[in-house]
């Protein structure tokens, strides 16, 4: 044991102070609550012992010393100390995703985000409205909502809006009919899987054949 290693272990107030190193940026049962605790601590609520009990209900497994460590290094450290952010992928999948389908975890790290980004935002609301447009058939509703993609800086989203503008009334028959091509399409890729089969080496007849019997 070297002389650094000692000292360490001797000036350590609390047994987390020796988790340092390698072991700081590992995943933590901690880290889903961690926008949650910010939150509470932001409004004034510092008692460890109450945002542990509040967070049980919200799913958080982990001890209340892990709670108790984390606010001790909000409460010493010369930084404020905020949890780690989620990827661009899960920003995207609550975005994606129903609105109900999510756990309060994620709707609280979800609005903290478009809290501090007005994109986001704008875009989660623009696919909900369209997520709603698809799902209940309401495809009279299109022309507002183009316009109200064009009024916000979404350059994503306004190539999408652009497409869709060009062929505006079949998207809007889409959108409002109950017929849909599904069916034709399930055919086209079983065709394309039995061509991908044969690895482009046969002609015309063999798919052909392949195609009937498969039927």
């Amino acid at each position: 044991m070297t002389y650094r290693t000692v000292k360490q272990l001797a000036g350590a107030a609390m047994p987390e102070e020796l988790f340092t190193g390698q072991w700081q940026n590992r995943p933590s049962v901690l880290d889903d609550c961690k926008p949650y605790l910010d939150d509470r601590w932001s409004e004034g609520c510092t008692n460890a012992w109450n945002l542990w009990e509040e967070n049980v209900p919200l799913g958080y497994q982990g001890s209340y010393q892990r709670v108790r460590a984390y606010l001790h290094g909000k409460r010493t450290s010369p930084r404020p100390v905020t949890a780690r952010p989620p990827t661009p992928r899960t920003v995207a999948g609550w975005i994606l995703r129903r609105p109900d389908t999510l756990t309060e975890t994620e709707q609280l790290q979800l609005k903290a985000v478009r809290t501090h980004g007005p994109e986001i935002d704008a875009l989660t609301r623009h696919v909900g409205s369209f997520a709603t447009m698809l799902t209940a058939r309401q495809g009279k509703r299109l022309p507002d909502w183009l316009d109200a993609v064009r009024q916000d800086d979404l350059p994503s989203l306004h190539t999408l809006a652009a497409g869709i503008g060009r062929d505006r009334d079949a998207v809007i028959a889409g959108l409002t009919q109950p017929w849909n091509s599904g069916a034709m399409e399930g055919h086209v890729n079983r065709i394309r899987m039995l061509k991908r089969q044969m690895y482009g080496r046969a002609g015309f007849s063999l798919p052909r054949k392949r195609l009937l019997l498969a039927s």
